[in-house]
């Protein structure tokens, strides 16, 4: 890929890595804002040499989500202010886009006030990698680009030990369309797991459609938060005679709490999520990552060059 000395990548703090990787793929310079801290817990980030830039700001807002929503709403307006003659929001993990509808009266949106957020304070494009809800472009007032990492976990699957009889798993009807897209890359059955929440923290898996019996399987989700989908769809496999030989794949890890230990007492071989958000190591559990910037470093190349992005796109 030629230099992009004409790109301006802004790197906020939940992710540097991932934005090193991006700048290096692209040949750009990725400029590192400097963020004072204050005791009181309020930052304030100063951006330099983006005046008439074409300029990307790249920052995932997984946990501490608040930190760093605040953080890139900051760098988005510093942005603004300080000249840039375009300004794209390159949110790898999206926040809050789990709360895309009411489920009870007196709920909040949470989804399309961070879009919302998101735009007025200067982002007049956002790119964002397999969010929860394909609902969040059509309540979005600038546009988005949802790219999928699906077909770079594919790839990896293919390059993994995985029994030739294995199984594709949706671990809820959310997850089908997910699983249907690995199925066309990897030509393997899909099987259904029915689940109902009880809570923000809490799932029950109430059955499966489809046969698992004596075949591996592979569970495939868009994030893995608590684990709480994982072990209650691995319970219901264990239960349909599936083997003790089970792959999880999934785009976001986010991994809070007690996440680590729940997976490590499951009959887990392969681990397979995305670099979307900074993983700590986890000793003991097989995770693997796939990194995204290959993906995010043609996006902003294409969006640049103003060329479409369809391969690169969720399917909807």
């Amino acid at each position: 890929m030629r230099p992009r000395t004409d790109v301006g990548l802004v790197a906020g703090t939940s992710n540097r890595q991932l934005a090193r990787a991006v700048a290096a793929r692209l040949r750009a310079p990725l400029i590192g804002p400097e963020v004072e801290r204050f005791p009181d817990g309020e930052i304030r980030p100063t951006v330099e040499r983006v005046c008439g830039g074409d300029v990307y700001v790249i920052q995932s807002t997984g946990p501490h989500v608040h930190d760093h929503v605040i953080e890139l709403l900051l760098l988005l307006d510093a942005c603004r202010r300080g000249g840039a003659d375009r300004i794209t929001a390159v949110v790898p993990y999206l926040g809050y886009a789990r709360q895309d509808r009411r489920r009870r009266a007196g709920d909040a949106v949470g989804a399309r006030v961070m879009i919302d957020a998101l735009a007025t304070a200067g982002a007049e494009r956002l790119i964002v990698v397999d969010p929860h809800s394909v609902a969040l472009e059509a309540m979005s007032p600038v546009p988005m680009e949802m790219l999928t990492a699906v077909p770079a976990l594919a790839e990896a699957l293919l390059s993994m030990p995985i029994p030739a009889d294995a199984v594709l798993v949706a671990p809820d009807t959310g997850a089908i369309r997910l699983a249907e897209h690995y199925s066309s890359l990897l030509r393997r059955p899909v099987v259904v797991i029915r689940k109902t929440r009880t809570d923000v923290s809490r799932v029950h898996a109430e059955g499966l459609i489809g046969d698992v019996q004596g075949r591996s399987s592979v569970i495939v989700d868009d994030l893995i938060s608590t684990g709480c989908t994982i072990e209650e769809a691995v319970r219901v496999l264990l239960e349909r005679g599936a083997r003790q030989d089970i792959t999880v794949v999934a785009t976001h890890g986010i991994l809070v709490g007690r996440t680590a230990d729940r997976l490590l007492s499951l009959p887990i071989r392969h681990l397979l999520i995305t670099d979307t958000l900074h993983q700590e190591p986890m000793p003991g559990l097989p995770v693997e990552v796939e990194s995204v910037a290959d993906l995010l470093a043609e996006a902003i190349g294409r969006i640049h060059d103003a060329e479409p992005l369809t391969h690169l796109l969720m399917r909807t």
